[in-house]
C-alpha cells in the first residue's frame, strides 16, 4: 500500500505530542501543502496562561476563527491534485472550550461555533499522538516557549484526558492512535520509516502505533 492514498490527513494531540513537528515531516516528505495551526497570531494566547479565567474566552474565539478560514482554505485547495497534511481536526475545537469556558461563556461559544461552523473534507487518515501525561508535561517544560512555562500541571492533565475520550468515540475517518513514548519523529529517520510503514500498512479502519 501507498500512501498516496490519503489525499487529507490530520496529526492530532494534545500539547506536548509532537504533532506539528510530524504534520511538517510528513508534509516535507509528500511533498504536499501544509495547514497549521498559528498560536503565534493569537495575541490572546500569552495572557491566557497566565490568567485563563479572563483570557480563556478571547482566545478561545480568536483560535475558532483561525480555524475557519483554515478549513475554508481547504475548499481552495486541490485536494485530488495533492496531498494536504494539517496539525489540527476542526472537529476538535469544542474539546478545549468545555474544558476552560464557564457555562455562559460555552453558551456563548457554542452559538457562534454554530453560526461559523464550515464543513471541512473528512480526513482519509487521522493520526492520534498519545503520551503518558509525565512526558507530556516534560516535554512542555523543555520547550523555549516562555508562556507556555506558565501552563498549570492540572491543565495539561485535563486536556490530556480529554483528547483521549474524544478519539475513544471518533469514527468519522480512519484512525491510527501513535504512542509517541518512545518515538523520535524529529531526528530518528528509523522511527519515522517506522510510523510510515504503519500507516502504509494500515486494513482497519481503528489501528494502533506502539513502538516497544
Amino acid at each position: 500500500m501507498s500512501l498516496a492514498r490519503y489525499r487529507y490527513i490530520v496529526v492530532e494531540g494534545p500539547i506536548g505530542a509532537g504533532k506539528t513537528t510530524l504534520a511538517k515531516r510528513l508534509g516535507e516528505h509528500l511533498g504536499g501543502n501544509l495547514l497549521l495551526e498559528k498560536p503565534d497570531a493569537v495575541p490572546f494566547l500569552p495572557k491566557f496562561y497566565q490568567d485563563m479565567q479572563r483570557y480563556a474566552l478571547p482566545t478561545q474565539l480568536s483560535f475558532l476563527f483561525q480555524r475557519v478560514e483554515q478549513v475554508e482554505s481547504l475548499t481552495q485547495m486541490d485536494l485530488f491534485g495533492g496531498q494536504t497534511v494539517a496539525d489540527f481536526l476542526f472537529d476538535k475545537d469544542p474539546l478545549f472550550a468545555q474544558l476552560i469556558l464557564s457555562d455562559d461563556e460555552f453558551h456563548l461559544y457554542s452559538t457562534i461555533y454554530r453560526h461559523l461552523r464550515v464543513r471541512a473534507p473528512t480526513p482519509d487518515l487521522v493520526i492520534y499522538l498519545q503520551a503518558d501525561i509525565e512526558i507530556l508535561l516534560e516535554r512542555v517544560r523543555n520547550r523555549s516557549n516562555d508562556y507556555e512555562a506558565l501552563m498549570e500541571d492540572s491543565y495539561l492533565r485535563q486536556l490530556a484526558e480529554r483528547y483521549s475520550r474524544f478519539f475513544y468515540d471518533y469514527i468519522d475517518a480512519p484512525l491510527l492512535i501513535v504512542n509517541t513514548e518512545h518515538l523520535n519523529l524529529v531526528d530518528d529517520v528509523e522511527d519515522f520509516q517506522l510510523l510510515l510503514r504503519s500507516i502504509e500498512g494500515m486494513r482497519s479502519a481503528r489501528e494502533y502505533f506502539n513502538k516497544a
